[in-house]
């Protein structure tokens, strides 16, 4: 059972529900198979609210706190995770940062447009060869006076070729994590060139780029954050994103659950409705415990952000759980399903595709067991 929420946070998940069920699950697998969600939902995002919650109203935002975000990043999972990482990495990795480490100027000038829709944005950490190595990235940012030139290539990148300015990572002085610094990047900028990644197993809605990087000019006033703490402002943006992938999770698990279910009572086997058999209905209160599990572990980081409390480890674990509970759940209603579960005429076989990724960005579950170790230990292991 969930917890009591507050009216407001009530109101903002009916309409984040109605929303998905109206405007995303009719689409989803139509989405899937293109390989590209309609562009135009970014705009309703926007119209909602829903790009520009937790951020103040004088830039465009329409407040609220980050339980409200975690249950409209729920419901939108729920209907296709695919629109969910749209709005985790437009708002939750990049206006956040925007707005936590920007200059008035940074944020005049982006965020009134993010939250609107009018514009996206896209986190541009990973590369090639440094995926869970971050803080040893090798695009490097070299002065030339006032501005800066920054070389090298992202890989992976989510909303790469939808987004308009790019949030990207650059080696600007020694080897190691203080040697990082950030910079927004408009992605029309001579010399930024980006190249969508196709054939994903799954988000095969999302866009998903590798983006290069030749001498491009940025000014200096496009640094974001001091010069030498872009790994700070990485970290914190990520800290908060394991939050919003957990939240996804939850929405996955959740739809997974519910597609069983219905299913389970439609679906007749040995004369009687599958519900009424007994390994049915274990594999349905797996999903159920999941789902209720990893919904509270995710609010909880959520409430601990909101009161101003340390939420890292707490976030990790919550990423760690939803994740793995997220491919749980999507493959125990596959099991449901039987061989219906495996052509795309029903949903949960992109559930568990959707899933499957989950457990590796933003942290990989062995990545995120270590930090939790490191915290319960005092001991860094890797």
């Amino acid at each position: 059972m969930d917890l009591e929420l507050t009216e407001e946070q009530a109101a903002v998940r009916e309409l984040a529900a109605g929303f998905a069920d109206r405007e995303i699950v009719p689409f989803a697998a139509e989405w899937d198979r293109a390989e590209s969600i309609d562009l135009g939902i970014v705009k309703k995002l926007g119209a909602l609210g829903f790009l520009g919650l937790t951020l103040p109203e004088e830039y465009g935002g329409s407040g609220g706190d980050h339980l409200a975000y975690c249950l409209v990043l729920e419901e939108l999972g729920r209907g296709d995770s695919s629109v969910r990482g749209v709005v985790s990495v437009s708002l939750g990795l990049v206006a956040k940062s925007i707005n936590a480490f920007g200059t008035e100027e940074q944020k005049r000038q982006w965020l009134p447009r993010l939250c609107s829709g009018e514009a996206l944005a896209c986190f541009a950490l990973t590369e090639p060869g440094t995926g869970s190595d971050a803080a040893n990235l090798t695009t490097r940012a070299v002065r030339d006076g006032d501005h800066w030139l920054i070389s090298g290539s992202k890989m992976f990148i989510t909303n790469g070729t939808w987004a308009e300015v790019a949030l990207v990572f650059a080696r600007t002085g020694e080897p190691g994590h203080r040697g990082v610094s950030a910079f927004l990047v408009p992605t029309d900028t001579p010399g930024f060139t980006r190249t969508p990644i196709h054939g994903k197993l799954g988000l095969r809605g999302q866009a998903t780029a590798e983006l290069s990087f030749d001498a491009v000019r940025v000014p200096d006033s496009a640094r974001l954050g001091a010069e030498g703490k872009g790994f700070t402002v990485a970290m914190a943006a990520l800290a908060k994103g394991r939050m919003s992938v957990a939240a996804g999770c939850v929405g996955i698990a959740q739809a997974s659950l519910d597609a069983a279910v219905r299913y389970a009572g439609e679906r007749e086997q040995f004369g009687k409705s599958i519900a009424h058999h007994q390994l049915v209905q274990e594999l349905l209160a797996d999903i159920a415990v999941d789902v209720a599990a990893a919904r509270l572990l995710t609010w909880r980081v959520a409430d601990l952000v909101d009161r101003g409390l340390p939420f890292a480890t707490e976030s990790s674990v919550a990423k760690l759980f939803a994740s793995e509970a997220a491919v749980r759940s999507a493959n125990n209603a596959l099991q449901v399903f039987g061989g219906y579960g495996f052509i795309d005429e029903y949903p949960v076989g992109k559930y568990l595709r959707d899933a499957r990724v989950m457990t590796l960005y933003e942290g990989t579950s062995q990545i995120h067991k270590l930090l939790i170790g490191r915290s319960l230990t005092g001991v860094n292991a890797f």
